[in-house]
């Protein structure tokens, strides 16, 4: 615990006024280099403010008083302070950043880059590269294991689940999945893989890294072509995750238990990114091509509200 703070004191700004669980939503926003504030109380944007250039995932610092931020156009990571609402360091972490995790830990921070067709790892405390493994053409989810001892990589081109070992720094299995994977989501001893050219989502059991099953999916009225599914959230429960069908305009409502489809969610177009709140009663759905942000009740599984949150908005952080 102790080595833990360290490190995520390296990255607080010396006077900084402290901010945390502020209820506030932020969005990354691609073509305005910006993350827009959310009062989801209030139900609208409270500030829009540039950050880098090409924000694409984000993710909250350890001790939640920051936000980590993958600049794909600066070829770096910044932490971003939530109370000062300033950049208060820069990781270099390779060309071409998109997604990234936080080892359990708190000290590695395990970035895809999409050029150079690597998995970064970064060392939060020493503030510096620590190694570097390839994988497949154009790398994007990435996600480390409960104990940290795994790190799964997605490459969209060989459409491919890399197993990387963090204590021999190798790719120790490939896994083949649908066309185009994207992101991952783990529940329980499961590692689910969104296929986005498939239309699905792979099922794979973290025992022994193999392919379990898989969910298709398809709204009613949409074509098959059109969904396209990336981002995925989990409830607080672990009993229902919620798959984003990109241009099928819908969010998928499933069973984990059971894997069965329950239902689908009408939101914006081209459903991206998605996060829950910490209660798990609303999913904040990013939607990329119509520049908004669907506020979706779970309960009912309608969207109360819809917002402007930029141009191509990517991912979705609650802080709650």
């Amino acid at each position: 615990m102790r080595r833990l703070l360290e490190t995520c004191m390296l990255l607080v700004l010396a006077g900084a006024v402290h901010a945390k669980d502020t209820g506030l939503v932020f969005v990354s926003s691609e073509r305005d280099n910006a993350i827009t504030v959310v009062d989801p109380a209030k139900m609208e944007v409270v500030a829009s403010p540039r950050v880098c250039k090409r924000p694409r995932h984000m993710q909250l610092s350890p001790d939640r008083l920051q936000i980590f931020v993958a600049c794909s156009d600066d070829h770096r990571v910044v932490a971003w302070d939530i109370a000062t609402r300033k950049v208060v360091a820069q990781l270099d972490v390779g060309e071409d950043p998109e997604m990234f995790d936080i080892s359990p830990d708190g000290r590695m921070l395990y970035v895809s880059n999409e050029e150079d067709s690597a998995l970064t790892a970064f060392d939060l405390a020493a503030r510096k590269k620590a190694f570097e493994v390839k994988v497949g053409g154009e790398p994007e989810g990435v996600k480390t294991s409960a104990d940290g001892k795994r790190v799964y990589v997605t490459s969209e081109v060989a459409s491919l689940v890399h197993v990387v070992d963090t204590a021999t720094r190798e790719v120790v299995k490939n896994v083949q999945v649908g066309k185009r994977p994207r992101r991952f989501l783990l529940a329980g001893g499961e590692l689910w893989v969104s296929n986005e050219l498939e239309g699905s989502v792979s099922i794979i059991r973290t025992s022994d890294h193999t392919v379990q099953g898989r969910i298709a999916f398809l709204p009613q009225g949409m074509r098959t072509e059109d969904v396209t599914p990336v981002g995925m959230a989990l409830a607080p429960d672990g009993k229902t995750a919620y798959v984003g069908l990109g241009r099928a305009n819908h969010v998928a409502v499933v069973d984990v238990a059971s894997r069965q489809v329950k239902g689908y969610v009408l939101v914006g177009r081209r459903a991206w990114g998605l996060a829950l709140s910490r209660d798990g009663r609303r999913l904040y759905v990013a939607n990329g091509l119509s520049d908004d942000l669907s506020m979706v009740d779970t309960a009912t599984n309608k969207a109360v509200k819809t917002l402007k949150v930029g141009r191509v908005p990517h991912t979705v952080v609650v802080d709650d």
